[in-house]
């Protein structure tokens, strides 16, 4: 009987035990379980989260933000949840790649025929314009931003009518300085001139160096046709 006794007392005091621990877990995942709610079955959702249990019998969400989703079945019994990358970054993103390859393989190849985007705006989404825009990364912040082709390479074409011995021009760049003289061609009743030789380039201004020694000896007369060419 005594046995009896003792064994019943280790048994009720076992029970006890277990029941407490349960009583502490559930205490422990109060206010977390309306976070099941988040994951609908058939839906896709930018902070949903996943309810997992560890092997102590905790119960613990992992949930998903800042550029990733959560992708459920289509059942009423979510038992496959899927993350992925798409959404809405939360928060300002850096990848700081430390000397490793971050690539993308598989991209589509532009062909000739395609064309450079008319109607892109600012932060414009996928879907709301046509053509392609060129993205660009801003050193100063590391932030990526895209440039419309036509302003990745600028030109320029002026012609003028000279008056005897003018040699300056003052070109139209569009509000910035010329390039250098290696991409500034001037031409003078259609033949090249040298660059850096037989004009020079300063600011907005390019100046004629006609030759008064030697074999090409040359002088700018009126009428004659100057033309500038020049791209940045």
């Amino acid at each position: 009987m005594k046995l009896n006794f003792f064994t019943n007392v280790k048994l009720g005091a076992f029970a006890l035990l277990t029941l407490t621990a349960g009583l502490v877990q559930a205490q422990q995942t109060t206010g977390d379980i309306a976070r099941e709610t988040v994951i609908i079955p058939g839906t896709t959702s930018a902070d949903g989260a996943v309810k997992v249990i560890d092997n102590k019998g905790t119960i613990k969400y992992l949930q998903v933000q800042n550029g990733i989703t959560t992708l459920s079945n289509t059942t009423n019994d979510v038992t496959t949840t899927t993350w992925q990358l798409g959404g809405t970054l939360t928060d300002s993103t850096w990848i700081d790649v430390d000397t490793k390859v971050f690539g993308l393989d598989g991209l589509s190849l532009i062909t000739s025929t395609d064309s450079a985007s008319t109607d892109a705006t600012t932060g414009s989404d996928h879907g709301t314009g046509s053509g392609y825009t060129i993205l660009v990364r801003d050193e100063a912040t590391g932030a990526i931003k895209k440039l419309l082709a036509t302003d990745l390479i600028q030109s320029g074409h002026q012609v003028y009518t000279a008056t005897a011995g003018q040699t300056t021009y003052t070109i139209n760049s569009g509000g910035t300085p010329l390039p250098d003289f290696s991409k500034v061609f001037v031409f003078r009743n259609g033949a090249k001139l040298v660059a850096n030789l037989d004009y020079t380039i300063s600011g907005d201004d390019v100046t004629l160096v006609p030759a008064t020694t030697g074999n090409n000896i040359w002088a700018v007369y009126a009428d004659d046709t100057i033309e500038v060419q020049f791209v940045k």
